[in-house]
């Protein structure tokens, strides 16, 4: 199978998504890529541990992507040899009250990673620029200063809140966070057919809401936000990657893939050195624990 390149992913120049694949072709059966992020998982694993110990780097990876694209099923597969207190996933949805009585970026900062930690946000601070852009009457709930209506959102309103995500991923980035964000860019015949999977297979019953026609409908409108969001903020502090998203199992390899050559490249990530002192009295502090 071929080797993955994050340059060949990475946005780097403005894009856009009805030209890229959906789906990467590669010569491998679903044990040969399953066995691909087995070994990537373990390499992840070990760097977590590491980058505990150094406790000097937080990692911030942004998830997006249309309804059933995969996120939640990557997250599981692709953290699942982590040490638990080593990461921590958020799942943002519709802000509730306490979230809207601060401003909109509040609930992302409070749920950045810790030192040493990872963090993975399912759906992100984005969703502020795609999600509310599709329906402006939500910002109504924000209650803005200026903003009694969806009459008084102008254009400018959405370049300030771009400018405002740019200026917070710069911020955290200068202060020890990396940042990755990866789009998963699923095809609208992929998604029709895992929405069928899901009325017709008993046990994803669980997973269908009406509401995923409706958003379905709004698929352009998407599509047309999503590639200006990413066009507007992708920047070598916090990149953006688009992967083809149609094959499950491709896509959180390359995810893993990519997080782990990425986080190679912070090659002062090591274990701290014990003080020489201790280090000193090694053969005492093994007498001590003899006599035990």
């Amino acid at each position: 199978m071929k080797s993955i390149d994050p340059k060949d992913f990475k946005v780097t120049d403005k894009i856009k998504l009805s030209k890229l694949p959906t789906l990467l072709k590669v010569d491998a059966d679903a044990d040969e890529k399953e066995e691909k992020l087995d070994k990537v998982q373990a390499k992840l694993s070990d760097l977590q541990d590491v980058m505990y110990a150094h406790n000097k780097y937080a990692v911030l990876i942004c998830l997006q992507g249309m309804d059933t694209s995969g996120k939640d099923s990557l997250i599981r597969e692709v953290f699942k040899e982590f040490n638990p207190r080593g990461v921590v996933v958020h799942s943002f949805k519709t802000p509730n009250s306490s979230e809207l009585e601060h401003d909109y970026l509040w609930r992302h900062y409070i749920a950045l990673p810790e030192k040493g930690k990872f963090a993975i946000f399912n759906r992100t601070h984005y969703e502020n620029v795609l999600v509310t852009r599709v329906h402006p009457e939500y910002i109504l709930a924000e209650n803005l200063p200026g903003i009694n209506s969806v009459d008084d959102i102008k254009p400018k309103f959405w370049k300030n809140r771009i400018e405002q995500i740019n200026n917070f991923e710069k911020h955290i980035a200068e202060n020890g966070t990396i940042v990755m964000k990866f789009f998963l860019n699923l095809s609208k015949e992929e998604q029709r057919q895992r929405l069928l999977r899901r009325l017709e297979e008993g046990k994803h019953n669980w997973k269908f809401s009406p509401g995923d026609l409706k958003e379905r409908g709004h698929w352009d409108e998407y599509q047309k936000y999503y590639e200006e969001a990413i066009n507007e903020t992708s920047k070598e502090h916090a990149p953006w990657y688009i992967i083809p998203a149609d094959d499950k199992d491709m896509a959180r390899y390359i995810v893993a893939k990519i997080i782990w050559e990425e986080m190679k490249q912070y090659t002062d990530i090591k274990e701290p050195e014990l003080d020489d002192k201790i280090k000193a009295n090694f053969a005492l502090y093994k007498e001590q624990l003899a006599k035990k």
